[in-house]
């Protein structure tokens, strides 16, 4: 795992300034090549091949790469093309891969990354992403001049871009920045999947996908539950193997008291001896550290319960937000933080649970998609829902029944795709259109639904694509990546490996959703390897008590950024007497809900001072 950054018809005239800015992806090691007209820049986190033969940016022959992440099948790659070297280093399988195949690589690659090859004798430079775009990757263009980096960070300190106002409309509704869209002008996400190819000669550009879920979703199911189960299970074996023996550190668990991570565990404890698993306990959320001791018992691994204290939130929430580089809504980015921030004292690599949910069906959301699609409800259908709504009284327990039912009928009858998918996931200003002085542009969104609306799939299997190609992509992964990178963690995922992404989508939707039973065919296999009081736990991920937060801790560090100052930025896009409604509880919404409303602008402003204003690595 390491930070890359490049240019093309770009002079850096301050190099130090970027490797600061990505020394914390990898503190072991920077390195760089100027020339012309490419450069290329890398800051090695060293878990494989550790001897100087993986240093980076690493050439052989005419061909350059700067690489960021793991190829966790490049020794079973290297003996089918018959590839030979001393060095054991992933990245040098790459280039010898590359000479191979070309780009046809791709599709036999099982792992997370995203790397720049250039091509001096084909004049052409290659940019690529995994899968599921794990690892990040951004793209600066201007003029002829090109800027690629890890982390937006990077790039506004060199490049200082504009703000992007369409992009903060669209966060300040949805509670991400969706696929490309990133906050500065002249700077895109580049997309999982996805490779784009910068002609050295023209210095034209052309991207193209070499992995689409959406494909998999429309072959023929699996619905044969005993083949079902003994595929998962010999795909997640076979995942987890791969990511500890390509490691030439440790590698530990992520344990919470879930059947995502306590599968990895059990499974991860029969490939490595003495396995360090971690759980969190935090105060006001829900302590699973019980049922996760109880999977550390049953596999004997040396078990840390890791007590998080916010006893110092309102110091570390600027540094936690500006590490993003963009205004960042998810306040689960918080415990991820601290829980890596004190992983790191024991481990380097770790794995993790990440994927399960949006491949297998594990949100309660997806319950109602398994029997309706309102991708395509009927406007009366609409209508009455719309009604039904206005006239409910809002909800003040997240986790209650009625809760549930009062976002189910909100997103039922929203007209637009963009407003039904909003609702059903981040629930952010659905229904406050009104309230912003720049109409928020969906139309990229409403793209991306409506193409998967038309797909010949059940309802299900739509929400599953969704969802992966939005909310995966566009909040989880970056949360993650960012958590663990600032301190230097490297996670890994498992069900998000080739073979899952490749089996998960060909499951009937009766494997996924049964009932109300969510995440049906991980349960079932759940049964082999974990205590039966776990294998029923609902969701709930991090609980974070942020209703209280902003209305203790935080609560005069939100006021001093949105109201104590006459230049708050969403003042530019959101009518000021509707937050200060919002702050006096005069806007008919649920306490939970107005937290989130009141955290997503406090983080919004954080960037802006903290980040856009200001550069930490001058």
């Amino acid at each position: 795992m390491c930070g890359i950054f490049g240019t093309i018809n770009y002079k850096v005239d301050k190099p130090s300034l970027v490797l600061r800015s990505l020394a914390h992806r990898g503190p072991d090691e920077q390195n760089y090549e100027e020339g012309n007209p490419v450069s290329l820049f890398h800051t090695r986190l060293a878990i494989q091949e550790l001897s100087p033969a993986g240093r980076q940016p690493m050439r052989r022959g005419g061909v350059q790469i700067t690489f960021n992440g793991e190829i966790y099948n490049h020794q079973e790659l290297r003996k089918k093309y018959q590839l030979e070297d001393s060095s054991r280093s992933d990245t040098l399988s790459l280039l010898l891969l590359y000479e191979r195949l070309g780009l046809d690589m791709l599709p036999e690659m099982d792992g997370m990354f995203a790397f720049c090859i250039h091509d001096s004798a084909r004049q052409k430079v290659y940019l690529a992403r995994d899968r599921a775009g794990k690892k990040p990757l951004y793209l600066w263009n201007s003029g002829d001049s090109y800027a690629f980096s890890s982390e937006l960070n990077a790039l506004q300190a060199l490049l200082r871009p504009a703000i992007n106002e369409e992009a903060i409309a669209g966060y300040l509704y949805l509670g991400y920045h969706l696929r490309a869209a990133t906050p500065y002008t002249g700077i895109e996400e580049l997309e999982g999947g996805t490779v784009t190819e910068i002609d050295l000669v023209t210095l034209q550009r052309r991207s193209w996908k070499w992995f689409d879920i959406a494909e998999y979703y429309q072959v023929p199911k699996c619905t044969d539950k005993v083949e079902a189960l003994q595929k998962l299970d010999q795909k997640l074996h076979t995942a987890v193997q791969r990511r500890i023996d390509s490691s030439d550190l440790e590698v530990g668990s992520f344990l919470s008291g879930g059947i995502d991570s306590g599968l990895i565990t059990a499974i991860a404890s029969g490939y490595t001896r003495d396995l360090k698993t971690f759980t969190v306990r935090m105060p006001g959320g829900y302590d699973e550290s019980e049922l996760a001791a109880s999977v550390a018992s049953r596999y004997r691994t040396r078990h840390q319960t890791i007590d998080i204290s916010f006893d110092n939130l309102t110091e570390d929430l600027p540094s936690i937000i500006s590490n993003y580089g963009e205004p960042f809504f998810d306040s689960s980015a918080i415990p991820s933080y601290y829980v890596a921030k004190a992983a790191k004292n024991h481990i380097t690599v770790v794995l993790n649970g990440d994927g399960a949910d949006e491949l297998f069906g594990g949100y309660r959301r997806y319950v109602p998609f398994r029997y309706m699609d309102f991708f395509g409800s009927p406007k009366m259908v609409k209508s009455v829902f719309r009604a039904l709504g206005k006239v409910l009284p809002p909800s003040n327990e997240k986790r209650g029944k009625y809760n549930y039912i009062h976002r189910l009928i909100s997103f039922a009858g929203y007209k637009n795709l963009s407003d039904v998918y909003g609702s059903a996931t981040m629930d952010l200003m659905c229904g406050f259109e009104d309230r912003f002085t720049q109409t928020p542009d969906l139309s990229a969104l409403e793209g991306i639904l409506g193409n998967i609306a038309k797909m010949p799939v059940s309802p299900l299997s739509k929400m599953l694509v969704a969802d992966f190609n939005i909310i995966l992509f566009s909040d989880l992964l970056v949360k993650m990546d960012i958590a663990t990178m600032a301190h230097s963690l490297e996670g890994r995922s498992p069900f998000l490996s080739k073979d899952i992404l490749e089996f998960a989508p060909t499951l009937g939707d009766q494997q996924k959703v049964s009932g109300t039973r969510t995440k049906t065919l991980l349960r079932d296999l759940a049964v082999k390897y974990l205590p039966a009081d776990l294998i029923n736990q609902p969701k709930r991920g991090f609980e974070i008590p942020l209703k209280d937060w902003m209305n203790g801790p935080l609560k005069e560090m939100a006021f001093d950024y949105l109201l104590g100052s006459s230049s708050a930025l969403f003042s530019q896009f959101i009518r000021k007497d509707f937050v200060v409604d919002l702050w006096n509880g005069k806007i008919r919404v649920s306490d939970e809900r107005r937290a989130k409303l009141l955290y997503a602008l406090l983080s919004l402003e954080i960037w802006h001072k903290k980040v856009y204003l200001r550069n930490e690595f001058e």
